[in-house]
């Protein structure tokens, strides 16, 4: 998978030059006023990109979830907000349902959320939890007759709370499992269910024009049919889904990685210093140089992870480490690209201020580099030691 065959490469060059042609000249304005790049987002749904890696049975492109990283990584070249709101519909929004839903839920809800019509959520981390889910998670689902009655709440829930939202699978305590531990299953939650409240966008650093909110539950009543998968299962099969997201956000970090890079070559070969322009030196040469390593690198772990998981072998390892090295290559790529833009570089007219702003969050969220490094030692057999 080192070379791309012509089906992924014509996919790359398509939202290559979408994400040059439609993102670039409005997203800056859109990222200074915070607001969701809906029109951006209705465009992405009529190429078909929510829908990549789902079946065209349910409206999708009957692709793979390769095809949906090549997708990220060239949309986060231009700005990660819009990368990571396809991420997120995708693989936290669309594929748990593909996975583990019934035939109706499937029917329901993979023919919106493919074609963008419609955005789902998955609403798991909670105000107190952060990486400790299972211990930090607090809210309950009760089954009452022939209906869940969730109460909790959700924090950092992606996608929760656009004009387009449609649904969020919620992660709930459902009862006590036969070993003392609590038993997690995954309930779907209509938008617009009563007792369900999404509050008011995060003030975040960066991903301005990502949709970030907390959500609360208060007696909210859904059907017994909504839940989805197994009862008891739902933290298992988040674990599987945060696997392949790994992956994911591996190929988005790489993507502004790269963004980074190519900032840096068009600035240097511009910008005069001393009577030369700033590429002429070595020390500008060198951290180009570097930063073009990294981003090398994190990509080539991604299609690694992304090879095993399409040839279905084990791939949990492989895609921490490919989050991890490429969550680095971003935040080390962003903070020398401000460097070699000087000033400019701390203005947010300039790309390079939105992908510093954008990097640090990806060595937080979908599992932190802590959580990464404690996932690698574990697959090397550390843990028991």
């Amino acid at each position: 998978m080192l070379k791309l065959n012509d089906e992924y490469e014509d996919l790359r060059k398509t939202v290559e030059a979408f994400a040059r042609d439609v993102v670039a000249p409005v997203i800056g304005d859109l990222y200074e006023r915070e607001e969701f790049p809906y029109d951006i987002v209705r465009q992405m749904g009529a190429m078909g990109l929510f829908g990549l890696p789902i079946p065209e049975e349910y409206g999708g492109m009957g692709g793979d979830y390769f095809a949906l990283c090549l997708v990220l990584e060239e949309l986060a070249r231009v700005d990660s907000s819009v990368s990571i709101t396809v991420e997120a519909a995708v693989s936290l929004g669309a594929m748990p349902i593909y996975r583990f839903g019934t035939a109706e839920q499937r029917a329901t809800w993979l023919p919106r959320l493919t074609s963008g019509e419609m955005l789902g959520a998955f609403g798991l981390t909670e105000p107190g939890g952060g990486s400790d889910v299972p211990g930090g998670m607090r809210t309950t689902a009760v089954l009452d007759g022939d209906e869940w009655v969730i109460n909790g709440s959700k924090a950092f829930i992606t996608n929760s709370g656009t004009d387009i939202t449609g649904v969020v699978g919620v992660a709930a305590i459902t009862g006590e499992r036969a070993d003392g531990k609590k038993e997690i299953s995954t309930i779907l939650v209509p938008s617009g269910t009563p007792g369900f409240t999404v509050s008011k966008k995060y003030s975040k650093v960066g991903w301005n024009c990502s949709d970030t909110r907390e959500l609360s539950f208060t007696d909210c009543r859904v059907p017994a049919e909504n839940l989805l998968g197994e009862r008891g299962r739902g933290y298992a099969q988040f674990l599987q889904t945060l696997d392949e997201g790994r992956v994911a956000i591996a190929a988005l970090s790489v993507g502004l990685a790269q963004g980074c890079v190519d900032e840096s070559l068009r600035y240097v070969r511009e910008r005069q210093a001393f009577g030369h322009p700033i590429g002429h030196y070595q020390a500008i040469q060198f951290k180009i140089a570097d930063m073009e390593v990294r981003t090398h690198t994190a990509r080539l772990a991604y299609y690694h992870a992304a090879e095993r998981m399409l040839a279905g072998e084990p791939f949990k390892k492989e895609a921490a480490i490919a989050k991890l090295v490429a969550g680095d290559a971003a935040m080390d790529n962003a903070r020398d690209a401000t460097q070699i833009f000087g000033g400019y570089g701390f203005m947010n007219e300039y790309p390079v201020g939105r992908f510093y702003r954008d990097a640090k969050i990806l060595e937080i969220g979908e599992g932190t580099s802590e959580v990464q490094r404690m996932l690698i030692a574990r697959e090397l057999g550390l843990s028991g030691l």
